[in-house]
């Protein structure tokens, strides 16, 4: 039997980003965020949940663009340094030990140790409550050799990316494999118009 649980922002899993912009003196920021996914194939869209007290949302409303860097697992403390930090008065990456790197496609660095940058220009922006919903249009993506698989395409495995438990308050890594989407449910499918 299930029970009633008070509305909470719930979802499982919830991926851990680093969203990257310049500040009004040019300076690169990031902050780490876990409210945010894949939101429209056809342009290639990401939506962000960001309050508008962070210095991120004050830098992506000004220019218009971000990168979206995908962290590693074994990038976890300066991850998570990334969301604990303000970027209004501290440099997060001198601190860290992290690598800007100037983007040639937006006005936005990615992080050099990220397997994973992903170029997004604004499409929309919408005003929910605490958090305002970015919608960006990806650009560009630029992934690590290292990254990749045999078919030159991202590998989960290869990136071993981190999750997010906004319950518990904890990291976790990508697991086994557990099937292989549009084909694990064929079986049912045979039968589609049997009774």
């Amino acid at each position: 039997m299930k029970k009633s649980i008070s509305p909470v922002p719930l979802l499982y899993p919830s991926p851990v980003l680093l969203i990257c912009t310049y500040g009004s003196d040019g300076r690169p920021d990031a902050m780490a965020a876990s409210w945010a996914g894949v939101c429209c194939s056809e342009p290639p869209c990401i939506s962000l949940g960001i309050r508008k007290t962070r210095q991120t949302w004050e830098n992506i409303k000004d220019r218009g663009e971000f990168m979206v860097c995908i962290p590693s697992e074994t990038l976890v403390e300066e991850t998570d340094f990334f969301g604990i930090a303000s970027g209004k008065n501290l440099d997060k990456f001198s601190k860290t030990g992290m690598t800007p790197v100037k983007s040639e496609i937006i006005e936005a660095p990615y992080i050099e140790e990220c397997p994973i940058a992903i170029a997004c220009r604004v499409r929309n922006l919408m005003h929910i409550g605490s958090h305002t919903l970015i919608v960006g249009e990806i650009l560009s993506i630029l992934a690590d050799e290292e990254a990749c698989g045999e078919d030159g395409t991202p590998d989960m495995d290869l990136i071993r990316p981190l999750l997010y438990d906004s319950q518990k308050k904890t990291y976790y890594t990508v697991g086994e494999p557990s099937g292989k989407a549009f084909s694990s449910g064929m079986k049912f499918r045979r039968n589609l118009y049997e009774p």
